[in-house]
């Protein structure tokens, strides 16, 4: 092995890429747009929430003990200049404004009305001996959910649509979150076809149609998908053309006659971090620093290199965007797995409850096993037996 370049245990490998990551600047999204984005700034509510005393449900907001005397109707978004005294009560709607001098509110389907009485109906949840409801009953106080000023949202969240509705209830028309990584894929390999079934001895390329989605999953944003001929010329000229954050790479990570990758990262001025991932499949990955660049260089064989952006793509952009890497859970195994002698061995699996099974098609030329699956196990190196707990890795 070449002075400067090194394999690395699987959680090493992740470890050092992850801190290799440079923190990427800030921008605002607006909300329709911000949804797997991760938030740069803490969220915090620009007013309580709710802003003011609500009711909880479509009934009768009341004073006192009942019966009640009807003396008007509050809807929903509109303020209220309705005043109730002791044994009076008006009409409102959810989330409409608390009448002055309300002191809890009666369910419709709780309640009696008789010519412009209201009473509780027999059973009525929350009435007391008195005919009277507990202070407050099934009203919204103000700033019940948030006060002004709370964090809502943490800096280093990735925004769900639930996330979304948070920050809109917090008052905000947009958010400040950490910029996309921005990513270009450098498809190598001459023997690679880009349309219909293998042939004349080449095969389909299987890797550039499913890398896109696999990167919007991961939150980075791909630039371009381009096929490289297997020439050094050609491998170094597209990797200084590029403009991206981050360079992925698939193919000629080894040492084969036509692997010119290492000799193009040398020439592009790069500096080798990784050179191997004590993981099976996935064995020959590696990653590079480039002038303002970085570069992921995948394995060719399909399975080795989704694992590969699973270890240490996703390593990358975690720490681009101020995400920790995740402390992975343990299922347990429903049979005997093997797994090389020194490496790591990560066996796609369909998980029934916490019990992980590997599925079929587990070469690393292979991709089938993505049909059924839902991770993958790490079998440590020298295998697991049935009922071993080992640590789970979900699928984006």
């Amino acid at each position: 092995m070449s002075e400067g370049l090194f394999e690395a245990q699987w959680d090493e490998a992740r470890s050092i890429v992850h801190g290799l990551a440079p923190r990427v600047d800030a921008e605002r999204a607006e909300l329709e747009s911000a949804v797997g984005r991760i938030v740069a700034t803490d969220v915090l509510a620009l007013g309580d929430m709710p802003p003011f005393a609500a009711s909880r449900i479509d009934g009768w907001a009341v004073a006192g003990s009942g019966p009640w005397t009807v003396i008007g109707d509050v809807t929903a978004g509109h303020d209220s200049d309705v005043k109730l005294d002791p044994g009076q009560c008006t009409h409102i709607a959810t989330g409409a404004v608390l009448p002055v001098g309300a002191t809890g509110c009666l369910k419709d389907e709780e309640s009696l009305l008789d010519d412009n009485i209201v009473s509780a109906a027999h059973g009525a949840v929350g009435i007391l001996i008195d005919a009277a409801l507990p202070d407050q009953h099934d009203v919204r106080p103000s700033g019940y959910e948030a006060r002004e000023g709370d964090v809502l949202v943490r800096r280093g969240t990735r925004i769900t649509p639930g996330i979304i509705g948070v920050i809109a209830g917090g008052g905000h028309d947009n958010v400040s979150v950490y910029r996309q990584v921005t990513v270009d894929v450098l498809v190598f390999g001459d023997e690679l076809l880009t349309s219909g079934p293998s042939r004349d001895g080449k095969v389909r390329d299987s890797l550039g149609p499913q890398l896109p989605a696999w990167i919007h999953q991961l939150g980075a944003r791909l630039l371009n998908v381009t096929h490289v001929e297997d020439t050094l010329e050609a491998h170094t000229n597209a990797i200084k053309n590029s403009v991206a954050d981050l360079i992925i790479t698939t193919g000629g990570t080894a040492a084969g006659p036509v692997d010119h990758l290492h000799q193009a990262i040398v020439d592009c001025d790069g500096e080798f971090a990784i050179d191997a991932v004590l993981v099976r499949p996935g064995y020959h990955q590696l990653f590079a620093k480039l002038p303002g660049q970085f570069l992921l260089g995948l394995p060719g064989n399909p399975q080795s290199a989704i694992i590969g952006l699973l270890t240490l793509g996703d390593a990358f952009l975690r720490g681009a965007v101020d995400q920790p890497l995740p402390d992975l859970p343990t299922v347990e195994m429903s049979g005997k797995a093997k797994a090389p002698p020194r490496e790591i061995r990560l066996a796609l699996c369909t998980l029934n409850g916490l019990q992980a099974q590997p599925v079929d098609h587990l070469e690393s030329s292979m991709l089938r096993g993505f049909v059924a699956a839902d991770g993958y196990a790490l079998i440590p190196a020298g295998g697991a037996e049935a009922g071993d707990l080992v640590r789970w890795l979900n699928l984006p």
